[in-house]
């Protein structure tokens, strides 16, 4: 509704400046801003961030499991193990960078139900970025697959030597939790800091990696396991690489309540939604 000038006439000036902008944002054009101005409900984007998370874990799976196909198919060292850690957490800051604003670049199942736990993202939208996401992983691996054929188990996410599923499990949970804390952390009201995010993001990811990817691969990803699981028709231990990482993402939003209390705050929201630009809304400018 709005106000009638009476009305404002009768507020303190700052509340009057408030109601002014939100009224002013709301004739922007901006997506959802009739319908909420910050829960991005209106679903004729929907399919810009579907397809944003599907393309953007297509790359992130490429790289992650691509490194181990090629090694196998050309030789151990023609991907360094270095590489195949750092590889992926660089794909992940490049997305984040181009395309965070479209979707938030979850890419990560535990991360999308990490963000609707901590009250940032509609639970509703959360099954189609789940399912977008698997698709991207599938895709990816299927494509490796016809280029290089199938290496085995390479690509897999798999326990290390000796190391059983329940162990792989637990370490999952471990590296879920500073990957989760991390991402909510970064996204938070208190200490949002934009495009910077991807750079700790992505430095979480590498340095997981390198010392966690001997024991179970370091996934923290169910779409990145699971995904290769099943077009390569290895299921060693795939539940471990389910249970961990979404368990572990519950355990990081627990610890963000402690740390910052209840979630939702706009900063938050819009890292975990996108914005698709606010300052510059999608479609051709309008001319004089």
């Amino acid at each position: 509704m709005t106000s009638q000038p009476s009305e404002l006439a009768s507020q303190p000036e700052q509340e009057r400046r408030q109601a002014a902008r939100r009224a002013a944002v709301r004739t922007l054009g901006l997506p959802n801003a009739v319908v909420s101005e910050f829960d991005f409900w209106d679903d004729s984007f929907e399919g810009r961030r579907l397809f944003s998370e599907l393309l953007g874990t297509f790359f992130l799976v490429l790289v992650a499991v691509g490194g181990g196909m090629v090694s196998a198919r050309f030789g151990g060292n023609a991907v360094p193990y270095t590489a195949k850690v750092v590889a992926p957490a660089l794909m992940v800051a490049a997305i984040i960078l181009f395309m965070g604003t479209v979707s938030g670049a979850h890419l990560n199942p535990a991360v999308s139900i990490a963000f609707a736990a901590r009250g940032n993202f509609p639970w509703r939208r959360v099954p189609a970025y789940i399912v977008a996401q698997f698709l991207g992983g599938i895709l990816a691996t299927l494509l490796l697959w016809a280029l290089i054929g199938k290496q085995g188990s390479a690509g897999l996410t798999l326990p290390g030597p000796g190391i059983g599923s329940g162990t792989a499990m637990v370490w999952e949970i471990v590296l879920t939790t500073g990957l989760v804390s991390v991402i909510l952390g970064t996204a938070s009201g208190a200490q949002q800091i934009g495009a910077f995010a991807a750079i700790g993001v992505a430095s979480y990811i590498a340095l997981a990696g390198l010392w966690g990817a001997p024991v179970s691969g370091a996934s923290m990803n169910p779409a990145r396991s699971l995904g290769p699981a099943l077009v390569l028709g290895d299921w060693t231990a795939w539940w471990a690489y389910l249970v961990g990482p979404v368990a572990g993402g519950l355990v990081a939003v627990g610890i963000a309540y402690v740390l910052r209390g209840r979630g939702g705050g706009l900063s938050a929201v819009q890292a975990a939604q996108g914005t698709l630009g606010p300052r510059l809304p999608p479609g051709p400018l309008q001319r004089p």
